[in-house]
C-alpha cells in the first residue's frame, strides 16, 4: 500500500503519511476516467448479462452513472447455485494449505488495488478517502486473519484420545469440514470488508461462495471478485450476482442447495432472512450482524476532550451508517454542560461535501430513502427535543445533485420518546444528563441490540462499565472512536442480543469455525 511503515486502520487512519492521498488522487483520476462501464454477474467463472439492468450513481451527484449493473433472474439464481455446488466438490478436496495460499494472494491482490477500490467506495457509498481506504484493507486483513486462524489450528485437524481397548488399536480424529454452498449477502455501508471478511472466511474453510452485493453498492464487490479469481480461485468457487433483494436475495434464502449464509443489515430484513432459511427440513447456520444503538457514557471523571473527539468520530463518521455508529451519549450531570458545548463546536467544525476531496470528513447519505428519512427524523425531533446543532440538508450549489445531511446532536429528548430505542442509520446522535453511572447503564441496556459501547472515566470505573454493557465490543478512553474502529486480530466485532445472530465475532479467535462442521473419525485396527 505505501513503502512507509504506517499500518492503516480505522484507528490509525486521522493522520496517515502524504502518499496516501497522492496515490488516492492518482486513482480518482484514472477511475473517473473510465466510468459508465457495463459489469455483468459473474456465474462459474463467466460474465453474464441480463436483459434487464439498473444504473449504480454517486450519492454525492445523482447525474454521474458509476456503472451499469445487471438485474439477475431466478434462472441466474438457479445456475449460480448448481455452479457452486459443482466446484465445491473440487475445491474442498484441495488441501486446506493451497487453498490458505491462494486466499492470501487474493489478499495481496486487493492491496495492489486498494486506490481503485477505495475510489470505487468513495464514489458509490460516499465515504471520504480515509475511510474508503479503510474498508478496502480491512477486507485483506479479514482474508488473512482467517488464513491465520487455519494455520494457527492446523487445518483444525486434531487427534483425539486413543480408546482403552485391549487387543486394537484406535484412531480417534476430530475434523472441521466445510458445509458446501456459503451465501453472502453483503451491507452498503462496508460493501468491500464485508464481503471479503465473511466471503474469504468460507473459501478459506473449503465452501464455495455466492456473493449478493446491496443494489446500491455491487461496484467494490465486483472489484473484490476479481481480486479472488486473479488469484487463483477456480471456476465457479466464487459467483457474484446483482438484482433486487425481493427477486435474487429471496430466491437464494430459499434455495435448498444454500448450506449457509452470512448476512448484514438491517434487523427486520435479517430476521426475515432468519425465518425464511429456517423453513427446511434441518438446521442450516445463520450468521447474522443486525444492526445497533450504541451509547457513550461519560463519567464526571472523564477526560472531556478525549471523550469529544471519540463521540464526534463514531457519531459521524459514515454518515452515521455505521451499526456501530455512536447513536446515544450519556453524561453524568456534574460535566454535562462543558460537554455539550465541547460537542456542538466539533460537530460545527465538521466539513460536508463531495467525499472523494481531501478536506471533506462527511460525505452524502446513500440515497434518497435515507436523506428523506433524515428530514422525517429531524421533523419530528424540531417538536420533541433541542436541537443543538445541525438538523438541515444542503440544497445550493454543489450540494444540489446529492443527499448532503448535517451532523446533529440532539438533547433534551424524553427518554420514552422511540428515536432512543430505533436505530436511524444517520448523523443524528441523542445526548441525555443523567444523575449517576448506574442510571446511565440502565438505559445504555434497555435496547433490544448489543453491537458496541463506549465509556470515558477512570480505570475503575471502566472495569465497572465493562463488566455491566450488555455489547458484543466495547471500548473505555477512546479518542479514536466512542464505539467504532474495530480491526480484525485487534478487536473482533460482533453483536448480542439482537445485534447478532452467533455471539462469535469477525475478526477473532471464535469466527472462522461457524463455516465449518465436526466430525469425528474413529478407525479400529485389531492387534495381531
Amino acid at each position: 500500500m505505501t513503502e512507509s511503515t504506517f499500518k492503516l486502520t480505522y484507528a490509525t487512519m486521522f493522520n496517515p503519511p502524504e502518499e496516501l492521498h497522492r496515490q488516492y488522487e492518482d486513482a480518482l483520476k484514472k477511475v473517473k476516467a473510465q466510468l459508465g462501464k457495463n459489469y455483468g454477474m459473474i456465474i462459474n467463472g463467466k460474465e453474464r448479462y441480463s436483459a434487464e439492468v439498473f444504473e449504480n450513481r454517486n450519492p454525492a451527484n445523482t447525474d454521474e452513472v458509476l456503472g451499469v449493473f445487471q438485474k439477475g433472474t431466478r434462472q441466474d439464481v438457479e445456475d449460480a447455485v448448481q455452479s457452486a455446488k459443482t466446484a465445491q466438490i473440487k475445491w474442498k478436496r484441495i488441501p486446506w494449505q493451497e487453498r490458505v495460499a491462494i486466499i492470501r494472494k487474493a489478499a495481496d491482490n486487493i492491496d495492489k488495488r486498494i486506490y481503485e477500490l477505495a475510489v470505487a467506495l468513495s464514489l458509490e457509498v460516499g465515504k471520504n478517502r480515509m475511510e474508503a481506504l479503510g474498508d478496502a484493507a480491512e477486507s485483506a486483513d479479514l482474508m488473512r486473519y482467517a488464513c491465520d486462524q487455519m494455520e494457527a489450528n492446523d487445518g483444525f485437524i486434531h487427534r483425539m484420545g486413543k480408546d482403552p481397548l485391549a487387543g486394537y488399536d484406535a484412531t480417534n480424529i476430530s475434523m472441521m469440514l466445510p458445509y458446501g454452498v456459503w451465501l453472502v449477502i453483503s451491507p452498503f455501508n462496508f460493501p468491500c470488508a464485508l464481503t471479503g471478511g465473511p466471503a474469504g472466511a468460507a473459501l478459506v474453510t473449503g465452501n464455495s461462495v455466492i456473493i449478493k452485493p446491496a443494489s446500491d453498492t455491487p461496484w467494490a464487490p465486483r472489484i473484490y471478485v476479481e481480486c479472488l479469481l486473479e488469484a487463483g480461485v477456480p471456476e465457479g468457487v466464487v459467483n457474484y450476482i446483482t438484482g433486487s433483494g425481493s427477486e435474487v436475495g429471496q430466491t437464494l434464502v430459499e434455495h435448498p442447495f444454500i448450506d449457509g449464509i452470512t448476512f448484514t443489515g438491517s434487523y427486520d430484513v435479517g430476521m426475515r432472512i432468519y425465518r425464511s432459511f429456517s423453513q427446511w427440513i434441518y438446521i442450516r447456520p445463520v450468521i447474522m450482524e443486525l444492526g445497533g444503538k450504541n451509547a457513550a457514557i461519560v463519567s464526571k471523571n472523564a477526560d472531556l476532550e478525549t471523550a469529544a473527539i471519540g463521540i464526534m468520530r463514531s457519531a459521524f463518521g459514515l454518515q452515521g451508517q455505521k451499526c456501530s455508529a455512536c447513536s446515544r451519549v450519556f453524561i453524568e450531570e456534574e460535566v454535562y454542560d462543558d460537554l455539550v458545548n465541547l460537542l456542538v463546536t466539533l460537530a460545527e467544525k465538521i466539513t460536508v461535501g463531495d467525499p472523494t476531496r481531501r478536506e471533506i470528513y462527511m460525505g452524502p447519505v446513500i440515497n434518497r430513502n435515507s436523506y428523506q428519512d433524515y428530514q422525517n427524523y429531524i421533523d419530528d425531533l424540531r417538536k420533541s427535543g433541542r436541537i443543538l446543532t445541525g438538523a438541515k440538508v444542503f440544497t445550493e450549489g454543489d450540494y444540489a445533485k446529492g443527499f448532503f445531511c448535517a451532523p446533529t446532536f440532539v438533547a433534551d429528548l424524553p427518554l420514552t420518546h422511540p428515536l432512543w430505542q430505533q436505530e436511524m442509520f444517520l448523523p443524528i446522535t441523542t445526548i441525555a444528563k443523567v444523575d449517576s453511572l448506574d442510571q446511565a447503564m440502565t438505559y445504555t441496556n434497555q435496547v433490544k441490540y448489543g453491537l458496541t459501547g463506549g465509556f470515558y472515566g477512570t480505570e475503575e470505573e471502566a472495569a465497572w462499565f465493562f463488566d455491566n454493557i450488555e455489547a458484543g465490543v466495547v471500548y473505555a478512553n477512546r479518542p479514536q472512536g466512542a464505539t467504532t474502529g474495530a480491526w480484525p486480530g485487534f478487536q473482533p466485532f460482533g453483536g448480542w442480543k439482537a445485534s447478532g445472530a452467533t455471539g462469535k465475532q469477525a475478526g477473532g479467535l471464535n469466527y472462522l469455525q461457524q463455516y465449518m462442521r465436526e466430525q469425528s473419525r474413529t478407525l479400529i485396527r485389531r492387534i495381531s
